[in-house]
């Protein structure tokens, strides 16, 4: 009897680490990149909007980064020059420094002698192209801001109805077969808010800088009418 009993414990022992092993071989660990493929057809529009939104985030990186400098040195070197007479020394130090401040400063010198309205609205109207030059396709990432949550959603929800109408098909409305297909589809949704997160905070952030920039050349322009304002060439 005794024995009979030990051998219906050891029978169970053996089903439930049975049990175990298989629910362990069942969840077997996968990849993040077999994780990410599950989500689906929609997830190639929102990746090549990823590579796309980093194209125009490191474009325009470089470009602002050396265009929307204020060189606080080179109002004085400007400064110097005029008050020295040499127009010509100060058009070429302008044109030297290679930045926006610098073309803006540029046109300021090369209508000297004008209306001090005139040269206030010709230094202007270089600022507004260089802060346009600034702006060009970030009006994209703010588009694509919006896209790639949307892409995600739509890719929801078209998972969503696939699985509803194999339920309707099959009848199988077991938990697995709903959850399985569920997470795979919501990976799409999670792409496009990571992709318009993306592209929403460059497009605020490039926006700032440019702003910044707007604002420094503003003060700049101030500066260089006060110089030509005034015989001694001091500023504010």
């Amino acid at each position: 009897m005794i024995n009979f009993f030990l051998q219906v414990q050891n029978d169970t022992l053996a089903q439930a680490a049975g049990a175990v092993i298989e629910g362990t071989v069942a969840t077997k660990e996968i990849s993040v990149l077999e994780f990410i493929l599950k989500g689906g057809f929609f997830l190639i529009p929102i990746a090549l909007l990823l590579f796309y939104t980093f194209y125009i985030i490191i474009e325009r990186y470089l470009y602002i980064s050396k265009r929307a400098v204020i060189d606080s040195n080179l109002i004085r070197d400007i400064r110097d020059n005029l008050n020295a007479g040499n127009i010509d020394l100060a058009v070429s130090t302008a044109e030297r420094n290679s930045t926006a401040s610098g073309y803006v400063l540029r046109e300021g010198i090369l209508t000297i002698g004008r209306p001090i309205a005139e040269i206030e609205s010709n230094m202007e109207r270089a600022a507004n192209i260089e802060v346009g030059e600034m702006e060009k396709k970030l009006g994209q990432l703010g588009l694509i801001a919006g896209i790639a949550p949307t892409l995600g959603f739509i890719g929801t929800i078209s998972g969503v109805i696939k699985i509803f109408y194999s339920i309707s098909q099959t009848e199988d409305i077991s938990i697995g077969n709903i959850s399985g297909g569920l997470y795979e589809k919501m990976i799409s949704s999670g792409a496009g808010l990571v992709v318009g997160i993306i592209a929403y905070a460059a497009y605020h952030l490039f926006n700032g800088r440019i702003d910044s920039f707007a604002l420094g050349i503003q003060k700049q322009v101030l500066d260089f009418v006060n110089i030509i304002q005034r015989p001694n060439g001091k500023t504010k």
